[in-house]
Parts: structure tokens; C-alpha cells; sequence
């Protein structure tokens, strides 16, 4: 019997992730100038983190609205797919919202967001895998270390910190 996630889950699996992004932006102000590539723009990707937090943010004053069915659809996400695949789909969703590539009001709600990282998972992966654990598996789908994955911006190049 697989454990049901919770609103609760979900949402400190978001505020965890607030709370990369700007532990990222400390670790980032610490690195030394010559470090970034001539090419990197400090204030962009300043902007670009602040914007991401406020989405996040956004994201986890709704996610008590998620009706339970989609907390189901979730549940079997965490536990069917790879917590890679949802991570890489979650941060090109979350990327076309910040850069405003997309109207803002298709993803005014979690349940919006979430329907759409839902859809698009089932949609373009059929090799399904099981992972223990929807908590475990949901945690994995918002990186820690480079969350936003700014370091790996042609851009940027920065050397990433390991958590200690």
C-alpha cells in the first residue's frame, strides 16, 4: 500500500526549494568575481532567483486547493516515475513562467502548475519505474545544490557547492 502525499508535503517540498534557491543566491554572492565568466550578469540571475522564489511562494499560498484527486495523481507520479524526469519538466515549467514565455494566469495555482507537470510527464515518458517512498520521491523532484541549474548556463560556469 503506497502512503497518500498530503497538502502539507507538498508544500514543504516547495519551501524547501524557496529555501535552496536563496541559500543558492548567499552561496553565489560568496564566490569570488573572477570565478564567473565574463559573460555572467549578476543582476539577471539575481532577478531570475528573486522571481522563482516569488512563484514558489505563490505556489505554496494554494496548495491547500489542490483537490485530493490531484494529490492522488501526485502520489502516483512520486511513486511511478523517475524523480529526475519530474525534476527536469518542474524546472522547464517553472522557467517558462519566470521568463514570462508564458501567460502567468495558466499557472495562477498549484493545482494549474501541478496539472501541467502531470500531464506533461505522462505525456512524453511511458518507461514507468517504481521508487519507495512518494515523500522521498518528491523531495528529489527540487534540487538542493544549483536549484534553479544557473551554474550550468553557458553564461555562468560557477563552480557548485556541495551542501556540507
Amino acid at each position: 500500500m503506497v502512503e497518500l502525499l498530503t497538502h502539507a508535503d507538498i508544500s514543504s517540498s516547495l519551501s524547501d526549494f524557496a529555501t535552496a534557491i536563496e541559500l543558492d543566491q548567499r552561496r553565489v554572492d560568496a564566490l569570488p568575481t573572477a570565478t564567473f565568466s565574463p559573460m555572467y550578469d549578476a543582476r539577471m540571475w539575481r532577478d531570475w532567483r528573486a522571481n522563482s522564489i516569488a512563484f514558489v511562494e505563490k505556489m505554496i499560498s494554494s496548495v491547500n486547493s489542490i483537490p485530493k484527486a490531484m494529490v492522488v495523481e501526485l502520489t502516483e507520479l512520486a511513486t511511478s516515475y523517475s524523480p529526475l524526469i519530474v525534476r527536469r519538466i518542474v524546472l522547464e515549467i517553472l522557467a517558462e513562467v519566470v521568463s514570462g514565455f508564458c501567460d502567468n494566469r495558466d499557472f495562477a495555482t498549484a493545482e494549474l502548475f501541478f496539472g501541467r507537470v502531470i500531464g506533461e510527464v505522462k505525456q512524453s515518458h511511458s518507461v514507468r519505474s517504481y521508487f519507495q517512498g512518494a515523500k522521498r520521491s518528491i523531495s528529489l523532484w527540487l534540487p538542493v545544490v544549483d536549484p534553479l541549474r544557473i551554474a550550468s548556463d553557458p553564461e555562468c560556469q560557477y563552480p557548485v557547492m556541495e551542501l556540507s
